[in-house]
């Protein structure tokens, strides 16, 4: 991941501005390392942290075309980026970075080319013939992307809140699968995949090719020159990428340079479920596996970094954020800068527990496509910002736009929980891949229960959280909470310790604007709260708030 700040139409153009540009880019230069780079033209001003995956030699940003009239400064990847190049033999490349194909592809199609790109990118590119610019977001958000205005009438972007919070009046999240065109004055939406629609499908379910669809999806994602692995928890999503990763890598360019055996990453407290469920994974595949422990109170120790780099007061998004921040620095101390991530899975195949209670398959499907236009306010913010807190990239193989389009034109009807039927949550992921002959995982391991990662790393995680909230909020704050915050208002003390830290850091109204909202069990949306009665009386979005369904589920609360 790279951090890329961008301003448009200032006023002030002297020294002292592009000083403060500079100054506001460092804040992100946790996302990237590796150089930093800006370009200027007139108002205008692109600034990027680079952290260097792909050509770390010659593919600093800003990019260019060949006249250097247009200017380009991306956060992502662009894996057909090859493909894309043979399509613009008449251009002229001047490095082998994979995102300077934008540049080109502009000058070919203006500003129509974005649904070409496949990958995870933010990006804003800069015509200076005409001072016009466009920014554009992937399809569902892996990647940050914030917009602001400043009062002397200038627009800005950024990867982080933190690089432009103190700068503009206002500011919001840039919406995923959308592009804003300053010659059109507006944002539009460039991803129209027929899922978004929510109209319910009816394509038979294949196995063999969702299985091929997967299995094209982690191999694309093996683009890198610098060392690479996997975040394996030992459930389903991070096995299955594992199991693929390890049996297509010897193949693979990256598989030649770096070594044929793959590194898995894992952390928990001591004797967690995640644990033991990744080293027999591990054992099985016969990877280069590095357990990481933690303890509560080092987890209660970061809280006030990770809220700052993750940028949010949601409470999954901090329970889960926290375990995978303290990983990522032991990560990156072993001089790895890459990882393959199982978030999207429970999105697109109603993974989440609550999903068993879904009244038919109208609202299952619906309630999947509610979960993958939010993915970037929750799973997708924290697997971005908790790594690239400390420069690691992570890469989401379930969220390749092929794979989402096949897996969500399946039959509902097919990803519904019938225990009748021998069918769990994800049966259709799970079954594709099991394969008797040439087995990916073992059997138990492929039909393991969904626990969420703020779960597995260890129960008692999130059980020390609501102690800690507890010892340092009183019951008199909780019943005032709704006169200090007003908007979305916190529920729980753990909701309010999280807002007061977060208030410390983002002062603005804008900023809390940009954290969701609403009642929720076990990491459902609002609406889906609707389906079980007593789910309005247990509001927690553990997975143990899935009352009768998950295995160690909390007591029902008296009303």
């Amino acid at each position: 991941m790279c951090g890329i700040l961008a301003i448009f139409g200032c006023i002030d153009n002297s020294q002292a501005k592009r000083s403060r540009i500079i100054e506001l880019s460092r804040r992100l230069r946790h996302r990237g390392p590796d150089w930093s780079g800006l370009h200027s033209h007139e108002d205008c001003y692109l600034a990027h942290q680079r952290l260097a995956i792909v050509d770390p030699t010659s593919g600093d940003q800003p990019l260019y075309n060949e006249d250097k009239t247009i200017v380009v400064a991306v956060n992502g990847e662009i894996y057909n980026h090859k493909a894309l190049r043979g399509q613009l033999k008449s251009h002229q490349f001047r490095t082998e970075s994979d995102c300077e194909v934008i540049a080109h592809l502009y000058e070919e199609h203006g500003e129509n080319f974005i649904d070409m790109l496949d990958g995870m990118f933010s990006f804003v590119l800069l015509d200076t013939r005409d001072k016009s610019f466009i920014a554009a977001r992937d399809a569902v958000g892996i990647t940050p992307l914030y917009m602001g205005w400043g009062l002397d009438g200038s627009i800005w972007f950024s990867s982080e809140m933190k690089a432009l919070s103190d700068d503009c009046e206002r500011f919001v999240s840039f919406l995923p699968g959308h592009i804003y065109s300053s010659k059109n004055g507006g944002l539009r939406r460039w991803y129209n995949p027929p899922w978004f629609s929510e109209n319910i499908p009816s394509t038979p379910y294949d196995h063999l090719v969702l299985r091929k669809a997967f299995e094209k999806a982690v191999v694309k994602r093996l683009m890198t020159d610098v060392p690479f692995g996997v975040l394996l928890s030992g459930g389903l999503d991070s096995s299955l990428v594992a199991a693929v990763a390890n049996r297509y890598l010897a193949d693979t360019e990256a598989g030649r340079q770096w070594g044929s055996q793959l590194h898995t990453f894992c952390v928990g407290l001591k004797g967690s479920p995640d644990l033991k469920a990744a080293r027999e994974v591990a054992d099985y595949l016969g990877t280069r596996h590095h357990e990481f422990h933690f303890t509560v109170q080092e987890g209660i120790d970061a809280l006030e970094e990770v809220i700052y780099h993750v940028e949010t007061y949601d409470v999954t998004t901090i329970r889960a954020s926290t375990p995978m921040f303290l990983m990522s620095r032991k990560i990156k101390s072993l001089g790895v800068k890459m990882v393959l991530s199982g978030e999207g899975s429970d999105e697109i195949f109603g993974g989440y527990l609550y999903f068993h209670k879904a009244p038919n398959k109208e609202e299952f499907h619906q309630e999947t496509c509610r979960k993958i236009k939010a993915l970037h306010l929750y799973d997708c913010l924290r697997a971005n910002k908790s790594t690239s807190a400390w420069g690691v990239e992570a890469r989401v193989p379930f969220l390749d736009k092929e794979f989402i389009n096949i897996a969500m034109n399946i039959d509902p009807e097919w990803k519904m929980i019938q225990p009748d039927l021998g069918r769990i949550e994800k049966w259709v992921l799970r079954n594709a891949f099991d394969d008797d002959q040439n087995p990916y995982l073992p059997k138990h391991i492929l039909y393991r229960q969904k626990e969420q990662f703020s779960d597995g790393v260890g129960y008692s995680w999130i059980d020390g959280l609501k102690d800690h909230a507890n010892s340092q909020v009183s019951d008199s704050m909780l019943t005032n909470a709704s006169f200090v915050y007003p908007h979305n208002t916190p529920t729980t003390k753990e909701g309010y310790y999280y807002r007061t830290i977060f208030e410390r850091f983002f002062l603005k109204a804008a900023a809390r604007e940009t954290v969701p909202g609403g009642p929720s069990v076990a990491c459902s949306t609002a609406k889906a709260v609707e389906w079980d009665a007593a789910w309005s009386k247990n509001l927690d979005p553990s997975g143990r708030a899935a009352l009768g369904v998950h295995e160690a589920a909390y007591e029902v609360k008296e009303t």
